[in-house]
C-alpha cells in the first residue's frame, strides 16, 4: 500500500485497507515473527524460556499485561519493546486528539468533521513509535491526568457551554488510543485512581465530569509493579488485577553467562577507555559474582532485590578505577586488578538496601564482605578448593612434611607468610612494581604457572594477586587495608598481633596444613 498517495477518506476506503484492532495487529505481526524464526524481543537476555515465551503466549492471546518483578528486571525495557509488533504506520483522522481511526470514529470531533466532508475527510498516516504511551505512577497522578477532565480555556476560547463534549481535555489514556498504554509501578498509584480505569479495561467507558461517553477505546495496557509486599506504599485493588488477563513473573539472571552479556551490552564505556584499559575475565566474573552473593546475603532485604544495574555502574567503574591509576601514574595502558576492585565500592553501596542488621553492620562493610565473598565462590573455578583441602581425611598418624606438601598446594605459599614476611600492594601503584611484588612471595609464580601454563606475564601477575585475596577470603593468610594499601600478612602473627588469639593443640594441628 502506498500511503503517500492516500490523504484522503475516499482514497483510504479504494484501498481496500481494513481496520483491526491493536490486539489483533500485535497478534498478526507476532504470529509472522514466529513463524519467520525472528527474535520477538532483541537485546533481552536470559528471558529465552520463562518471560518471552509467557509474554508470546499473552500476546496471542490478546492480554493486557501485567510484569512483575523487582527492580532491575527489564520490565519496562519488555513494554516498550511492544511497538516493534505494531504496523509501521496507520491511517488516522488529521487533528484528532485520539487518533480516530477514519473508518471508524468515536470522537464528536471525528465524527462532525466526517459528516461534514465525506470522503474528502483529511487522513494522514502515524508511525508506530508515535503509538506508545507510559506514565510512571506516582501518589499525585490524578483521574484528569490518566483520563481527561473539562477545560474552561478551551470553553471560553469556543465560547462553548460545560454541556458542550467539546469542552473536554482528553488525558493520556484516550489519547494513547489505539496504541499501546503503560503505567510503570502501578502499586504507587491511589487505590481511588485505579479504581477509575475498572470501565476502560473491561467496557471502554469513560467517565469525563459527569460526561458519559461510550467510547471503546482501542489500547493494548501494560502494566508493571514490584510485588505487593515490596513496601508500604500500596497495592493492586484486587478487582483490577483481575482485570488484567496476565501476570508475567520477571526474574534476574540465573547463570554468570547470562549477566555478564547483560553487562556487556548495557554498560557505557567510552572507546578511549578500553584502549587504555584491559578487563580480563576472571575481574568481570567477580564483578558478575557480587550480585549473585548479594541476592542471598543476610544483610541485604530480599524483598528489594538487587537490581542489573548494581554490575553494570560496578563494571564502568572498574574501568574508570584502573583508569585512574594509568592517568595518575602517567601509564599507557594498564589492566584492572583485583585492588582496584575497591573502586566499585560506591556502586554496591548504592544498589543495596539493607535490613537492619546490615545497618549496623554498616553499608561500606557489607560492600567488602559481598566482595570477600565473590572472591571466595569465583577462587574454587580457578585453582583447589582450600576448604576441601581442610577437609581432606589423612592416614592414622601423623603425616610427612612432604606428604603435607603434596596434599597442600598452597604450602609453600602460606609458609612465605608463616616465616614474618609480609607482602603491601598499593592502590596507587604502577603495574611493573606490582608484578615485582608478587614474584617475591615464594612458590607464587610457580603454583599459577601450574594451573595456567599459558598465561602472559599480565595474567600471571593478576592471577598471582587473585590466590592472595582467595587465600585471605579462605582465612590461610590475613589482609588489611590501610590507608591506599592492602598487607598480605601470616593469619597466626596477625590475630597474636591483635591479642585476639587463643589456641589450643587442635588448632595447632590446623596451622600445621596451613
Amino acid at each position: 500500500m502506498n500511503i503517500e498517495k492516500i490523504k484522503t477518506l475516499g482514497e483510504l476506503k479504494k484501498s481496500g485497507y481494513k481496520s483491526q484492532s491493536v490486539k489483533e495487529e500485535l497478534r498478526k505481526n507476532l504470529i509472522e515473527k514466529i513463524r519467520s524464526k525472528e527474535n520477538t524481543f532483541s537485546g533481552i537476555i536470559g528471558y529465552e524460556d520463562s518471560v518471552i515465551p509467557d509474554t508470546e503466549r499473552a500476546l496471542l492471546s490478546r492480554h493486557n499485561i501485567l510484569f512483575l518483578g523487582l527492580r532491575g528486571q527489564a520490565k519496562t525495557r519488555m513494554a516498550r519493546q511492544l511497538t516493534d509488533l505494531l504496523d509501521e504506520y496507520i491511517p488516522v483522522i488529521e487533528g484528532s486528539e485520539i487518533n480516530d481511526d477514519p473508518l471508524r470514529p468515536l470522537s464528536k470531533y471525528a465524527k462532525d468533521l466526517v459528516a461534514q466532508h465525506g470522503d474528502d475527510t483529511p487522513v494522514f498516516w502515524l508511525i508506530r513509535s508515535e503509538r506508545y504511551g507510559e506514565k510512571l505512577a506516582t501518589p499525585d497522578v490524578s483521574v484528569a491526568d490518566l483520563i481527561g477532565d473539562i477545560d474552561p480555556i478551551k470553553a471560553a476560547n469556543l465560547r462553548l457551554s460545560f454541556a458542550d463534549e467539546r469542552v473536554i481535555h482528553y488525558g493520556i489514556i484516550p489519547r494513547c488510543n489505539r496504541g499501546i498504554f503503560v503505567i510503570n509501578e502501578i502499586p504507587d498509584l491511589q487505590a481511588r485512581i485505579q479504581v477509575a480505569l475498572f470501565n476502560i479495561l473491561e467496557e471502554g467507558d469513560i467517565q469525563i465530569r459527569g460526561f458519559k461517553l461510550r467510547m471503546p477505546l482501542d489500547i493494548m495496557f501494560v502494566f508493571t509493579a514490584n510485588p505487593e509486599d515490596y513496601t508500604n506504599r500500596g497495592s493492586i485493588v484486587t478487582p483490577l488485577k483481575d482485570r488484567i488477563q496476565s501476570q508475567i513473573l520477571t526474574h534476574y539472571p540465573k547463570t554468570i553467562e547470562n549477566s555478564l552479556a547483560i553487562t556487556e551490552q548495557e554498560a557505557d564505556v567510552p572507546d578511549e577507555q578500553k584502549a587504555r584499559v584491559n578487563v580480563s575475565d576472571l575481574v568481570k566474573r567477580l564483578i558478575e559474582q557480587i550480585a549473585f552473593e548479594a541476592r542471598n546475603n543476610e544483610y541485604v532485604d530480599k524483598k528489594s532485590g538487587v537490581s542489573a544495574r548494581l554490575t553494570i555502574s560496578a563494571f564502568e567503574n572498574a574501568y574508570s578505577s584502573a583508569e585512574r591509576r594509568a592517568l595518575f601514574l602517567n601509564e599507557k595502558n594498564t589492566q584492572v586488578w583485583i585492588s582496584d576492585l575497591a573502586g566499585i565500592i560506591p556502586s554496591i553501596t548504592g544498589k543495596i538496601e539493607l535490613v537492619y542488621e546490615g545497618e549496623q553492620e554498616g553499608p561500606f562493610q557489607v560492600a567488602l564482605n559481598l566482595m570477600d565473598k565473590s572472591i571466595r565462590t569465583q577462587f574454587v573455578n580457578y585453582f583447589p578448593n582450600p576448604e576441601a583441602l581442610k577437609k581432606r581425611k589423612t592416614s592414622p598418624g601423623k603425616p610427612s612434611m612432604q606428604s603435607r606438601e603434596e596434599e597442600n598446594p598452597y604450602k609453600a605459599i602460606t609458609r612465605w607468610f608463616d616465616a614474618g614476611n609480609h607482602l603491601d600492594l598499593f592502590t596507587d601503584m604502577k603495574d611493573t612494581e606490582k608484578i615485582t611484588s608478587l614474584y617475591k612471595v615464594d612458590g607464587l609464580c610457580a603454583f599459577v604457572k601450574k594451573y595456567f601454563s599459558h598465561a602472559n606475564e599480565k595474567e600471571s601477575a593478576l592471577l598471582m594477586e587473585f590466590v592472595l585475596y582467595g587465600l585471605a577470603a579462605h582465612s590461610l593468610i590475613s589482609k588489611k587495608i590501610i590507608e591506599g594499601r592492602i598487607e598480605f600478612k601470616d593469619l597466626i602473627g596477625s590475630m597474636m598481633n591483635l591479642g585476639q588469639m587463643n589456641y589450643d593443640d587442635d588448632d595447632l594441628a590446623e596451622d600445621d596444613f596451613r
